[in-house]
């Protein structure tokens, strides 16, 4: 068994993509009102949203909920500065500025459109 796929649950998929996109995935452009979308990472795991109302066609007990979506290795310890600096002056949630981290690592957290926490980090 392995994992194959990590998936969150999205208020408004348009959105939620407009946001991935500003960290730098390559996502197609997908057809209006699109409730499952899904992409393949480049080390070969996908990636994929679901609107809440579709998954509670299935799931009526579904809801968003404030989950880490995962931690992103930047370039560098200043990418991690210029990437959260770009992303919030977009209007997007910081979470927590960049810091030095005392594990040796610039960090610094967002927020995506629907309240999922996503690190940026760069070892120091």
């Amino acid at each position: 068994m392995k994992l194959d796929m990590i998936g969150i649950i999205v208020e408004n998929t348009a959105l939620s993509l407009e946001f991935y996109r500003k960290l730098g995935w390559k996502i197609p452009e997908v057809a209006e009102g699109e409730n499952h979308v899904e992409i393949t990472l480049s080390n070969g795991l996908r990636f994929a949203w679901d609107e809440l109302s579709m998954v509670q066609s299935f799931d009526p007990e579904a809801k968003i909920s404030e989950q880490y979506v995962g931690a992103f290795l930047c370039d560098s310890p200043s990418d991690v500065d210029a990437k959260y600096l770009e992303i919030t002056s977009a209007g997007c949630v910081g979470h927590k500025a960049p810091w030095d981290a005392f594990w040796g690592q610039r960090y610094a957290i967002l927020k995506d459109p629907d309240g999922h926490k996503l690190d940026l980090f760069a070892p120091l």
